[in-house]
């Protein structure tokens, strides 16, 4: 079991569901002055300043700016290197933490996800320092709103086969 605590070096990313990905781009980019970093077709954008990125993603249902509700996809935790992301998730899972997904290589870095215990999405990622990576190899190029519904999508299965199991006892 590991002893030492992780060393987080900042928050990689937030990632926000919204109503239109144009109309908040502009917002985010025209008035509090991100730049547009990259477009992932119509439906996400990333935006950055310096090395903070904010991820807009159109969301699948329609939210309210009165809603009460809270329209954040997941947000990041950035550690050192590939091997502290390693690292992290043994630590993590040492303490009990359910890993929604291991730790593999992505675009930008080396990533897993796990959810806190209300259910939101962290992601614990590596930077590397020439940024985006091509996604060629065993490189993991889901997105967070994917990666959350193959873990649900998996867990349910695992509850409904658990449920066969005891129904036939």
């Amino acid at each position: 079991m590991l002893k030492k605590m992780m060393k987080l070096t900042g928050i990689n990313q937030i990632t926000l569901r919204v109503n239109d990905v144009r109309l908040a781009e502009e917002f985010y980019s025209g008035i509090l002055g991100f730049r547009v970093d990259h477009r992932a077709g119509a439906n996400i954008s990333y935006l950055r300043i310096n090395s903070d990125l904010l991820v807009l993603v159109k969301a699948e249902t329609p939210g309210s700016a009165d809603a009460r509700d809270i329209r954040v996809d997941h947000f990041g935790f950035r550690l050192a290197s590939d091997d502290e992301v390693d690292q992290a998730a043994l630590y993590l899972s040492d303490r009990g933490v359910h890993l929604v997904t291991r730790p593999a290589h992505r675009r930008e870095g080396r990533a897993f996800f796990v959810m806190d215990p209300d259910g939101n999405l962290i992601e614990f990622y590596s930077m590397h320092a020439e940024g985006l990576q091509n996604t060629t190899g065993s490189m993991d190029t889901r997105g967070a709103t994917e990666i959350t519904t193959d873990f649900r999508k998996e867990d349910s299965e695992a509850g409904e086969a658990k449920k066969t199991r005891r129904s036939r006892k």
